[in-house]
């Protein structure tokens, strides 16, 4: 199975015609299409009636996850909705299996990585704040704990790990992931994992355990690569 990967696409109300010449690439290159998040720049319906309008030739399977983009219209559900209505699988926190391939995807979110790894003390508002953080995590494990498939893959937005952020300012690293999303990821040994967000950051790096892990922002990959997305093979 070739899968397609691209992230941060910020679909914006005058688009229209821009990213379908894009949509025909990889429908003529992948058997599954994956979308890391911000699929649109201010998380509103007009962004994203005109990005399936764009996507409206595709054929092949497409899965997404939202980003923190989509969410800052305030109509996140809205957008899902949209989605479904022309067959796009969103994963929040689920999981969906594809021909022998498992796929599992959450937004994630922030609060550091490792030894910087932010902890919920002190403040309510603080506490509020990384408890979202280990919320999607938790979310994220347990959608890994009902496949049983050969082939794993996980499709995020916020970064897993911290070497994908390399270029962005270290100061941000807190507010770009999160280690706890590579914990619960590498608990159950997904295969693969994508991420968008870090429009500055690195094209790969990996789990402690060893898991591959690509930064498929379409900024990122075009600073190394004559093309937006990125095909893998599962």
């Amino acid at each position: 199975m070739k899968v397609a990967a691209i992230a941060d696409l910020h679909c914006r109300a005058n688009s229209a015609g821009t990213l379908k010449p894009l949509f025909q690439q990889l429908e003529q290159q992948a058997d599954v299409i994956v979308l890391a998040g911000d699929l649109t720049d201010s998380g509103l319906p007009a962004e994203m009636e005109v990005l399936l309008e764009e996507l409206s030739g595709t054929t092949r399977p497409l899965l997404a996850v939202l980003g923190n983009h989509d969410h800052e219209g305030d109509q996140a559900a809205q957008l899902v909705e949209m989605m479904a209505a022309r067959g796009i699988t969103v994963l929040d926190g689920t999981a969906c299996e594809i021909g022998s391939t498992g796929f599992v995807g959450t937004k994630g979110f922030c609060g550091g990585f490792n030894m910087q790894l932010v902890q919920p003390f002190g403040e309510q508002a603080l506490k509020k704040f990384i408890l979202a953080s280990i919320d999607e995590a938790v979310r994220l494990e347990n959608a890994l704990a009902k496949l049983q498939n050969p082939k794993k893959m996980a499709i995020l937005h916020y970064a897993p790990i911290r070497e994908t952020l390399d270029g962005e300012s270290p100061e941000l690293f807190a507010f770009l992931g999160s280690s706890r999303l590579a914990n619960a990821l590498d608990r159950h040994r997904v295969d693969l994992i994508v991420h968008g967000h870090a429009h500055h950051g690195a094209p790969s790096g990996r789990t402690p355990l060893g898991t591959p892990v690509y930064n498929v922002s379409r900024f990122v990959l075009l600073r190394f690569s004559e093309f937006p997305y990125r095909i893998f093979e599962l």
